[in-house]
């Protein structure tokens, strides 16, 4: 039996998929350092505040969202706003099926072509898988923030990831919108 797989903007209206997936990641692991679930509305208004601005994806594997990824603002200084923060989170039963590659590959385009030049990945430490994936996919680690939280029993590092994804020029243009690109681009890819 073939499978139906896309990947789609993300909506408010996706908002109980996400968290569901998203919850098994705060309660289980030390891959994310929010501690308690968001309520759904909480977690609504994030995916539309977010979506103002960048790229939210998820990939739907016959309907279901088993992923999803998004980027996000990196800093709040003015002269950050070149780079964007990336996460992807898949869910458990969809692991290894390359999906949190098509997510980063969907979202870096998209950022790309809204004027981005950098993106970055903070991974919680140890954590070989996401380590593994982001030195697959071309991130460079540049170091590691040492005991930066305390989540599950134990102090928690981050290391960040970096990776260029376009050529550095003088006096770059000002990044638009994610919604400003999407008017001229398929909803699905």
């Amino acid at each position: 039996m073939e499978t139906t797989r896309r990947i789609r903007f993300a909506t408010p209206e996706d908002a109980e998929a996400i968290l569901s997936i998203y919850s098994e990641y705060i309660k289980n692991t030390a891959v994310t350092f929010e501690i308690e679930v968001p309520s759904l509305a909480s977690f609504r208004d994030r995916i539309a505040r977010i979506t103002e601005h960048f790229p939210w994806l998820v990939c739907e594997i016959d309907g279901v969202i088993a992923g999803y990824a998004f980027a996000s603002k990196h800093g709040e200084r003015a002269a950050y706003r070149w780079s964007a923060d990336l996460s992807v989170y898949i869910h458990e039963r969809f692991h290894r099926n390359h999906i949190a590659s098509e997510l980063y590959e969907a979202v870096i385009e998209l950022l790309r072509t809204q004027g981005y030049y950098t993106v970055y990945a903070g991974v919680s430490t140890p954590n070989p898988k996401s380590e593994a994936f982001h030195h697959a996919y071309g991130f460079r680690c540049l170091g590691e923030f040492k005991n930066v939280g305390y989540k599950l029993g134990e102090w928690r590092g981050v290391a960040w990831y970096e990776l260029p994804i376009a050529e550095y020029g003088k006096a770059p243009s000002e990044p638009k919108s994610i919604r400003d690109i999407t008017k001229n681009i398929s909803t699905h890819f």
